[in-house]
């Protein structure tokens, strides 16, 4: 008996043939795989849109009601003083409200700047100094 070549029987395919066998299998498993993952971000794809979609619905009509909000005050209001100094008023509480709304966001933008990451940036200037000094020993 030859022992240079491999042998095989009815029931035994050559390592090579083997290997092939696995390797297209993975592949197609990959492929699968994909397509799966590829469908799953589709389908949640479109959920995030019709959440998205549904988020601005809610906020429109959160517009809506803080102007019938802003309406009945004015109605309220003008039940003890005239019409035109009710809806002088809430304009004007509306525009303080406004004012200080507009100071709070400038300032928390103010100590957002520089937009860099100014501690990450400093580590990172750090590690290239130690790895410069431990280079020239």
């Amino acid at each position: 008996m030859d022992s240079s070549h491999p042998r095989t029987s009815e029931h035994q395919e050559p390592v090579g043939e083997l290997v092939k066998q696995a390797s297209e299998q993975i592949s197609r498993l990959l492929r699968e795989e994909l397509a799966l993952a590829q469908a799953e971000m589709k389908q949640k794809g479109k959920r995030f849109g019709r959440g998205g979609g549904l988020f601005g619905g809610a906020g429109l009509i959160g517009i809506i009601a803080l102007q019938a909000l802003v309406a009945t005050a004015v109605i309220a209001l003008a039940l003890v003083w005239p019409l035109w100094l009710s809806a002088l008023v809430v304009t004007a509480v509306l525009f303080v409200v406004a004012g200080v709304l507009a100071a709070l966001g400038r300032k928390e933008v103010g100590a957002a700047t520089p937009m860099a990451p100014q501690q990450a940036v400093r580590g990172v200037q750090a590690d290239i100094a130690q790895i410069k000094e431990s280079a020239h020993r």
